[in-house]
């Protein structure tokens, strides 16, 4: 459609919906879908857009045929598996190298939108009903996902090796890198290499949350974005609620873990050293720009103590 393009073409794009909406309205023609009044949704990765308020239709890039591959399995894999709703495929197909999926749109608005507007109680009911949700993901058998990459342990050891790297890369603060090497070194026994493998999307944040608001306020109403769905071990997938909407407050914690489903023994200083590092290792790691704790860098002088910033377990039962 527009050739093999790299990272950078494709963004290019991405900015121009004039060079390739009209394809877009094409493959929507060609399976019967509504063409009028397209929406671009301007965030992302892939090219997206809304058709008719109730289709959305996402095209892939032969660069990222992983991400069609792992959203095209997950959604036929958790469709009606969950107490939330996922996009219901509708159409399928290729366009010169390029595969696309038309599905179904989650009606409501996205945890970015809404959670900043929320007082505390609504935010931990919130939170812990994403922790409930996870564990739902996480108890449907992977099958096919299984077989895609990259695997857990390869990925783990990858992650591990190149930590310090990655963060000398994005910045992270001297007095923090001075000990990451050593804090790496001590949390990597306390991450399994062959676990009980787990559907993760490793994206639980909240541009990801479709909400719907009732008369008893704003509820969890769908999950969204599956393209970077992967398997391996559970925890990983608590990271993105637990940085980005915990926010350090340890009645949040409690709640998203309680939701996923550790116990109150559980949740303990040698959990926070685990879910910590995971944070430091996940593939999109960047405290920079994810940790929302109001003054973190000034107040952790080390990495053990951010770790008790974001992964707070001060909490009585």
């Amino acid at each position: 459609m527009f050739g093999d393009l790299d990272s950078q073409g494709l963004a290019a794009l991405r900015c121009e919906p004039a060079r390739w909406l009209p394809r877009a309205l094409d493959i929507a023609r060609t399976h019967g879908l509504p063409s009028a009044d397209p929406h671009v949704f301007a965030g992302g990765t892939n090219l997206v857009v809304g058709l008719g308020g109730e289709i959305v239709l996402k095209i892939f890039p032969p660069l990222l045929r992983h991400q069609f591959d792992a959203e095209r399995l997950s959604l036929r894999l958790l469709q009606g598996q969950l107490s939330v709703e996922v996009p219901r495929i509708v159409a399928e197909g290729e366009l010169e190298d390029w595969p696309y999926l038309a599905m179904t749109r989650v009606q409501g608005a996205t945890g970015e939108e809404v959670w900043p507007t929320l007082d505390d109680a609504a935010k931990e009911r919130l939170i812990g009903r994403i922790g409930e949700v996870i564990a739902e993901v996480q108890r449907v058998p992977p099958g096919e996902l299984a077989q895609l990459e990259p695997h857990w342990q390869p990925f783990i050891e990858k992650q591990i090796a190149g930590c310090r790297e990655h963060h000398e890369r994005l910045g992270l603060p001297a007095k923090f890198l001075a000990g990451l090497d050593d804090y790496v070194r001590d949390a990597a026994p306390l991450i399994p290499c062959r676990p009980s493998s787990v559907i993760l999307t490793g994206e639980y944040i909240p541009e990801n949350f479709i909400l719907r608001q009732d008369t008893s306020g704003w509820q969890l109403a769908g999950l969204i974005d599956f393209g970077d769905v992967m398997t391996g071990w559970g925890p990983y997938d608590v990271l993105g609620p637990g940085v980005f909407m915990a926010e350090g407050r340890p009645e949040r914690v409690r709640a998203l873990l309680r939701g996923f489903g550790y116990s109150e023994a559980e949740r303990d200083e040698t959990l926070a050293h685990r879910l910590f590092a995971l944070c430091l290792l996940h593939r999109y790691s960047n405290p920079l720009r994810q940790f929302r704790v109001d003054g973190w860098q000034r107040k952790a002088g080390t990495l053990r103590e951010l770790e008790g910033l974001i992964w707070p377990m001060r909490f009585s039962t």
